[in-house]
């Protein structure tokens, strides 16, 4: 049985947002790379750095952005990120987990691939998993809930399978009320301070996952990057806005206990 608790995981992809979350004091990291492709493998620095903090951490496994049907190369690549991750954190493996998903071109979750990285986590010392937002793609959540059940994973992170929590609230209670205390339904997906406590409410979830971002900083240099295409520096994870949601979410996730 898996008791929810009332918790903020924010998602970063630089050593700005580490910190940040850090002196926020949000309760677990999704460590990634590149947040603007939806969040990929981050690096070994990265990694590095994560593994400085007392934090939990559960880190991206995911090799390019795009869809979730992997091939087996990809698959190859994702179990030697995984080992990666055990090393990085080996000597505080009951602090991190890894973030998976993987589908079938219909949306369908392939089981037998989650299953391949799973064993191969738990083979290195990574027993602690969350199935990621693939799962909002598929066209049976509940047939879906059921196999990351079935799987282990700890817990689910997902917006009703809508494009914002907000807009997917009433399948988020179904799940969670499928779900009962076998597996936490963490909400996410344009989650902020301002709409937080209205979907923690309507649906009873008691896990979120936001950025927590601050504007974009002002570019540095001349401009050419972007029109070089290097892209635009998005904005940095702000350590006032974790606090700040990390409040409302422990206080109207307790009131509605």
């Amino acid at each position: 049985m898996v008791k929810p608790v009332p918790g903020l995981e924010v998602c970063v992809d630089s050593i700005g947002g580490l910190r940040a979350v850090w002196e926020g004091e949000a309760d677990r990291i999704e460590l990634c790379a590149a947040l603007s492709l939806g969040g990929l493998t981050p690096s070994p620095g990265l990694l590095a750095m994560a593994a400085q903090g007392v934090t939990p951490v559960y880190v991206m496994i995911r090799p390019r952005g795009g869809d979730f049907v992997f091939s087996a190369d990809e698959e190859a690549t994702m179990r030697g990120d995984i080992d990666a991750v055990a090393a990085a954190f080996a000597q505080k493996a009951e602090t991190v987990g890894v973030v998976l998903g993987a589908s079938f071109a219909d949306g369908r979750l392939d089981v037998s691939c989650l299953e391949r990285l799973l064993q191969h986590a738990r083979s290195v010392g990574l027993s602690r998993a969350t199935l990621h937002r693939a799962f909002d793609l598929t066209p049976d959540p509940a047939e879906a809930l059921e196999q990351a059940l079935g799987l282990g994973f700890e817990r689910v992170l997902t917006s009703g399978c809508a494009k914002t929590a907000r807009d997917g609230a009433e399948m988020l209670l179904m799940l969670r009320e499928q779900a009962g205390d076998r597996i936490s339904i963490m909400a996410g997906g344009g989650l902020t301070p301002e709409n937080v406590a209205q979907v923690i409410t309507v649906t009873g979830v008691t896990e979120v996952h936001a950025s927590c971002r601050g504007p974009a900083p002002q570019e540095q240099g001349d401009g050419r990057g972007l029109a070089f295409g290097f892209g635009a520096r998005p904005g940095e994870t702000d350590a006032g806005r974790v606090r700040a949601m990390r409040s409302i979410v422990m206080s109207t996730a307790r009131n509605g206990e």
